[in-house]
């Protein structure tokens, strides 16, 4: 990047750290470090819950995943506005009436402490290993940037977010975020006119759309049901509603943004405001990645995004890829001049095979240079699909504006990663230390313990990134490893809120149950879409709640509504 670029990026962090520290002034108690005194309002709440999804993994997993897969990924969140609509229907009033500070807190009002501290410790569990994913993001830019490896940047991306974190608390969180979603919106708006300007001037936008139709990119609905197919509008509406109702229902990092709000009414509100706007944005920024496809149809897109795969197979395989790059050279022009044909003719039948046979023939020699690059590591162990945006990005947008869109990126991670710290560390010291470690540790003790276990969770989340690389698209891997947890933790709430026969014994080992059938059900069926996991847990933590409690009839689960020793 040039210095007007790194100026652009240092000042946007700059001004979006300083404003989020100085809304956050003033009430230094440990009440307003975790719940901002319960005073936020509907539409930063609002902005808050989308930059926490939002994350750095959308601004560069979803444009990649666009460009690689097309619009198909829409359908996963189909569901979502469904799930705000019952989230803010009985999940948000249940929270605001109990006037808990976590939503595990709850289960422990209904149930009993050691269904709390269950559900507490998946949550870390699986939230710990998505906030290392969401570390990794801005690694990914901040090392094709600076041209080191991603080790550093991990680092680097780390100990800046969690010191506004420590230093701010919820509310300074909450205001980044607010902040930081308005700089990814103006980072995906110029991605999106330069990829679509960038198209020569016979080529106009609906001709670029045709192209990347013709190659499957502009298929957003699949109506075909297959259990083993990822993106469908079945897994869509049934497995994505489940997943969403989990995660903005009972995960911490998002129960938190909404037990803020001044009242019942500005929760309900910022619910229904995403409801609104995630699936429009979440399909323009798909829709940026397949103009960024339509884009490399005139410009040679790299053999290989992955800068340092690529430098290494220059000092081991020089003369093999010499012979590549040559075959995709010669690839790329077929293509090209496939579709100036294709445009040329307005679409003609015979002109599209001729398209989609050219582009599957640079495929195949693009694919020779991933085998190339997975001799020593082994098949399917190369993956730079979360290079692809970030290419097109550095290589091509002029000087000022990738500066823009570098500050896009790293303020979407910021607000992901300080906002899922902020919760690990909530819930780590509401539902165990101060419940169970040290419950009359006053003030002072609590918020210098809420401080060291942000930094903790912080290290840790540095220790998983270094193995993001390994797990393919971001945005599937964080949803990936989401699946794995969220039905059982759906279910237990579920039965918290619906079933008043459900016992305490019912709720825990339901959980239990539930979490045993999901790995079971990954491990037998590995081909099965990760979506149907959710349901699958959540019914299975159901019907097991629902079967233990039978035999006492419902007895002894009425739950005191006194607050338990160690609330902070």
């Amino acid at each position: 990047m040039s210095a007007l670029d790194w100026s652009v990026l240092i000042a946007s962090l700059v001004a979006i750290l300083t404003f989020s520290l100085r809304r956050s002034r003033g009430d230094q108690s440990v009440h307003a470090y975790v719940s901002a005194g319960k005073q936020m309002r509907w539409w930063v709440i609002g902005l808050s819950i989308m930059a926490t999804q939002a994350s750095a993994i959308t601004f560069i997993g979803t444009t990649s995943q666009g460009y690689t897969d097309g619009m198909r990924f829409v359908q996963f969140y189909f569901g979502l506005p469904i799930a705000m609509v019952l989230i803010a229907a009985f999940a948000a009033p249940a929270f605001h009436r109990s006037g808990v500070q976590t939503a595990y807190e709850y289960l422990e009002r209904r149930f009993d402490a050691k269904t709390r501290r269950l559900a507490s410790g998946v949550f870390l569990v699986q939230r710990g290993l998505g906030v290392g994913l969401a570390v990794y993001a801005p690694a990914v830019a901040l090392s094709v940037i600076l041209g080191i490896p991603e080790a550093p940047t991990i680092l680097i991306t780390v100990v800046v977010v969690a010191t506004y974190t420590v230093l701010g608390g919820i509310r300074a969180v909450m205001w980044a975020d607010a902040v930081q979603m308005g700089v990814m919106f103006a980072g995906i708006a110029v991605a999106f006119c330069f990829a679509w300007t960038g198209l020569p001037d016979s080529v106009s936008f609906r001709d670029a759309l045709a192209l990347a139709g013709t190659v499957g990119k502009l298929e957003a609905v699949d109506t075909t049901f297959d259990w083993n197919s990822r993106y469908t509008l079945w897994s869509g509406l049934i497995g994505a509603t489940f997943l969403s109702l989990a995660y903005f229902g009972t995960d911490q990092s998002q129960v938190q943004r909404y037990l803020t709000a001044k009242s019942l009414y500005h929760s309900r509100i910022s619910l229904l405001f995403n409801a609104m706007l995630k699936v429009p944005l979440q399909a323009f920024i798909l829709l940026t990645g397949v103009l960024v496809f339509a884009f490399f149809l005139y410009e040679p897109p790299p053999l290989l995004f992955h800068p340092a795969e690529r430098a290494r197979l220059e000092q081991t395989h020089a003369e093999e890829l010499r012979q590549v790059d040559a075959r995709f050279e010669q690839a790329f022009q077929e293509r090209r001049g496939s579709a100036d044909r294709f445009v040329a003719s307005g679409g003609a039948p015979t002109e599209r095979d001729a398209f989609a046979t050219a582009n599957q023939r640079l495929q195949g020699v693009r694919a020779e240079a991933i085998a190339l690059a997975e001799e020593e590591s082994g098949p399917g162990t190369y993956n730079d699909t979360n290079y692809v945006f970030l290419t097109f990005v550095l290589g091509y947008l002029p000087k000022g504006l990738i500066g823009l869109i570098m500050a896009g990126v790293f303020a979407a991670a910021m607000s992901t990663i300080s906002s899922e710290l902020n919760s690990l560390a909530t819930s780590t010291i509401v539902d165990h230390y101060a419940r169970y470690v040290r419950p009359h540790a006053g003030e002072r003790g609590t918020r210098r313990a809420l401080r060291w276990a942000t930094l903790g969770w912080a290290a840790y989340a540095a220790i998983f990134a270094s193995f993001g690389g390994r797990l393919g698209s971001l945005i599937e891997a964080v949803n990936f490893v989401g699946s794995l947890f969220y039905g059982p933790m759906l279910g237990v709430f579920a039965v918290a809120f619906l079933f008043k026969r459900v016992t305490a014994n019912g709720a825990f080992w339901g959980t239990a149950f539930g979490l045993v059938a999901v790995w079971l059900t990954k491990l037998v069926f590995p081909g099965l879409a990760f979506l149907w996991l959710n349901p699958l847990g959540c019914l299975a933590t159901i019907l097991a709640a629902l079967f233990i409690s039978a035999p006492s009839g419902g007895a002894g689960v009425a739950r005191s509504d006194a607050m338990p020793d160690g609330r902070i």
